[in-house]
């Protein structure tokens, strides 16, 4: 009795056996972790608490004692996968570095972390933002963020080349702010190719080389000028 009660992680007392404490911090990480695991393999309606509880090694009612129910775990669950995506992306720029630089960095971290955890993007991507306004907006606030970043690394581009060029041109707020928003809808489009080694997709570095050649480009004829305007018909 007290062999198999250490295979399973319990102590042996007196032939009896008594499970180890777990610090709550470190339990409740472990059932957001199987929550993720759940939530985007399964899909937050086929998800059940039953598989989540197994999958962190814990009674359903412990589940339900830390995190109330279901609904609060789903919640709990994209919170904490959102605060990490954007402390990546926010990490991984290289500060001193030329405003081109930085934001291919912060690319780097953006693709290096939804390839490092796909369950997580998945939730993020995918199931937290077809489940209703609640969990969607928790997505729309952690977009917001990114967006906003990313609107400062373009404004400090633009005031870069401002700055060294003979004629430079000039980019009002409202763009800047759109070419942003351009930038992140298109690497969130691009993370699952570039997350997918196994079928050949690129490695995080070449996918924000890729999204830098198709947007840096058309971002600097913006700097200096040189704006594309459709041809006038008839």
């Amino acid at each position: 009795m007290c062999a198999g009660a250490r295979s399973k992680g319990a102590a042996c007392v007196g032939g009896a056996t008594r499970s180890k404490r777990v610090p709550r911090a470190v339990r409740e990480q472990q059932m957001l972790d199987a929550g993720v695991r759940a939530f985007a393999r399964s899909g937050y309606q086929n998800a059940s608490m039953d598989e989540i509880a197994e999958l962190a090694g814990v009674s359903k009612p412990l589940v339900y004692l830390y995190l109330n129910s279901k609904e609060e775990l789903f919640t709990a669950c994209i919170r904490r996968e959102a605060a990490a995506l954007v402390t990546a992306v926010r990490a991984a720029v290289e500060r001193d570095a030329s405003a081109d630089r930085q934001l291919w960095s912060g690319l780097s971290g953006f693709f290096a972390h939804t390839a490092e955890h796909p369950d997580g993007w998945t939730l993020l991507h995918l199931q937290a933002r077809t489940q209703g306004q609640p969990y969607a907006r928790e997505v729309a606030a952690m977009r917001a963020e990114i967006v906003a970043f990313v609107t400062q690394l373009i404004g400090a581009a633009a005031r870069e080349h401002a700055r060294g060029a003979a004629r430079p041109g000039t980019l009002a707020g409202t763009e800047v702010a759109g070419l942003a928003h351009a930038l992140v809808g298109a690497a969130e489009s691009l993370a699952d190719w570039a997350g997918d080694r196994r079928a050949g997709g690129p490695s995080a570095k070449e996918a924000a080389a890729t999204l830098m050649n198709f947007a840096w480009a058309g971002l600097g004829n913006l700097l200096r000028g040189q704006e594309w305007t459709p041809e006038r018909i008839g």
